[in-house]
């Protein structure tokens, strides 16, 4: 939080590299989340780089107040929303497709349940009304707090916390359902 305030700090005072750092750092966070949302990749990836443009457009008068993350994840909510509004939205591809963040190399059996889970989920989320799946992704993915939520949204915190349950209770059952047959 502190390296973002400073970031933002000489980003405001005309230092245009710091830009090439932040979206280096949120990049793949970034994608990941308006992939989910759109459920395209291609798509995701310049929804992500118009917010970085319009974020370019800000210097000199941006003020953070929460995190930057949260601030950005937002913006990538936003703009998803609406593109899916607009219906622009194009026959979308797997979430697989999304550059992974470098780790240390699974054992083959691993990589195995690891990608079978991974599809399950995918299988799962896209069977969530959008309004959960958003709210599902930016709590627990962004880690946006409910009360952020509700306000991109424009609905009540309670609203969003009932969203976030019926998700996660959609979720676990599809996933029970699924690991039982």
């Amino acid at each position: 939080m502190l390296e973002d305030k400073l970031l933002i700090l000489r980003f405001n005072r005309g230092d245009r590299s710091v830009l090439h750092r932040i979206y280096d750092k949120y990049k793949d966070d970034l994608v990941t989340l308006a992939a989910a949302l759109l459920m395209d990749v291609r798509l995701a990836e310049d929804v992500v780089h118009d917010i970085f443009l319009s974020f370019l457009g800000s210097a000199g008068g941006f003020r953070l107040t929460g995190s930057l993350k949260g601030y950005l994840a937002t913006c990538v909510a936003n703009r998803a929303r609406n593109v899916n509004k607009a219906g622009r939205r194009r026959q979308g591809t797997d979430l697989d497709d999304v550059p992974e963040a470098p780790c240390r190399e699974p054992s083959p059996e691993q990589a195995a349940i690891f990608a079978e889970q991974l599809g399950r989920l995918n299988v799962g989320l896209l069977q969530l009304p959008y309004e959960q799946r958003e709210v599902l992704l930016l709590r627990s993915y962004s880690g946006m707090r409910f009360a952020a939520i509700a306000k991109v949204q424009g609905v009540s915190i309670n609203t969003v916390q009932g969203r976030y349950r019926y998700a996660i209770e959609k979720l676990r059952a599809l996933l029970d359902s699924e690991a039982n047959s």
